[in-house]
């Protein structure tokens, strides 16, 4: 009922933007029209006047009194008001009724067909019998819809907080929505019930320091400590605890700290250019220029992307797909790579074949079945593409 009381009000607001600019002028019409009716003369008197006017400008010419070019344009000026006169005194005399019936015409036209197209619309293309469906309903088949996806995570967390597996999931799609408070408690929470692990505690250091406005600080410090324990040399745990000593003004330490980071990182890793700008910056020497790194299992070289600049969108689309088919080929016989699973999953959920996605996410999960750190990271895809988590059977 609310929906219809909403519709008619717009419908309103559009049919009183057409009808009052239209009520306005045909009042102004009827107006001119009924003052010409009784003033019959005026016209008349006006067009004298005019004449009157060319008759003196004339004889101040012929007397010196004006230039002739000044004449000129007086006189175009005067001719100009003489024919607007004359003209509208030809409309006087019922004449102007014809417009005032268009005038009203037009105000029922405005008041009556958008109204009825939109009517006819909706009966044809929506469905009008359709109850509204409530947010539970909603929650029941939220699609792909990535906020009813996460509320309905948040229901479920708020009847059972302690599933850990439900706070590490969404801990990083708060993290990446930027609802930094949430992905803190989010992380914590799950390191609390399931554990310290290299993800859940680099993530929690990222949020801190994000929610810091860029400054380690002593929380994250602590978690990026944690983190290299598990795991030494793991690049993101390393290069925030070398941004903390720079930022602490240790200078030398950050410099060694970060050159280790690049002497234990492989070639042409993403993180070497901004790895060798903090070591300039803390007075050691620019990192060699490095040779890119081999393209990932799947993705595109230099020669593919230059083919595809010239294909048509129909080559192009094959060509994506030959290519996605190929990662899917090498990981069927080297399946031990959670990278190309990831891109696999992703790349046919962006190309809207959601059943291989599904597919692809399924059979990745019993090479990294879901209770492990490597499981997490495609149930955390999974959650952001919409796709459904099949359960997998025990072997």
């Amino acid at each position: 009922m609310l929906l219809w009381i909403i519709l008619a009000f717009l419908t309103a607001a559009v049919a009183a933007a057409f009808i009052i600019p239209l009520a306005r002028s045909a009042r102004a019409a009827a107006a001119s029209a009924a003052d010409d009716r009784a003033n019959p003369d005026n016209r008349a008197g006006e067009v004298e006047v005019y004449r009157d006017q060319l008759g003196e400008l004339q004889r101040d010419l012929a007397g010196g009194l004006i230039g002739t070019e000044e004449a000129e344009y007086a006189k175009a000026e005067i001719g100009r008001r003489l024919l607007a006169a004359a003209a509208s005194g030809e409309k006087t005399g019922g004449k102007k009724a014809p417009e005032i019936g268009r005038h009203r015409l037009a105000i029922a036209v405005a008041t009556v067909v958008p109204p009825a197209i939109g009517l006819c619309l909706y009966v044809m293309l929506g469905s009008p019998g359709l109850p509204d469906q409530p947010l539970e309903a909603r929650l029941a088949n939220p699609g792909n819809d990535m906020a009813l996806l996460v509320t309905k995570a948040e229901q479920h967390l708020a009847q059972n907080p302690q599933d850990g597996a439900g706070w590490d999931l969404l801990a990083p799609i708060y993290f990446r929505t930027q609802r930094l408070g949430d992905a803190d408690l989010a992380y914590r929470n799950a390191i609390r019930i399931l554990g310290e692990s290299v993800e859940r505690l680099n993530g929690l250091g990222e949020t801190v320091v994000a929610e810091n406005q860029g400054v380690v600080t002593d929380d994250a410090r602590t978690a990026f400590q944690q983190a290299a324990k598990l795991q030494p040399n793991e690049p993101r745990s390393s290069f925030y605890l070398a941004l903390a000593l720079e930022q602490a003004g240790k200078a030398p330490e950050a410099r060694a700290a970060f050159e280790t980071l690049a002497k234990v990182s492989p070639p042409g890793a993403p993180w070497l250019p901004l790895v060798s700008q903090h070591i300039e910056k803390n007075g050691g020497m620019p990192l060699a220029a490095a040779k890119p790194a081999p393209p990932a299992l799947g993705s595109p070289t230099q020669e593919d992307v230059a083919a595809a600049q010239n294909m048509s969108s129909g080559d192009r689309q094959e060509m994506i797909r030959g290519m996605i088919d190929t990662l899917a080929a090498k990981l069927t016989d080297d399946p031990n790579n959670l990278e190309g699973w990831l891109r696999l999953v992703r790349s046919y959920a962006v190309l809207g074949d959601k059943p291989k996605a599904e597919a692809a996410l399924a059979t990745g999960l019993k090479q990294f079945p879901a209770s492990g750190d490597e499981g997490r990271q495609l149930v955390a895809l999974a959650g952001q593409m919409g796709l459904a988590v099949a359960p997998v059977a025990k072997e």
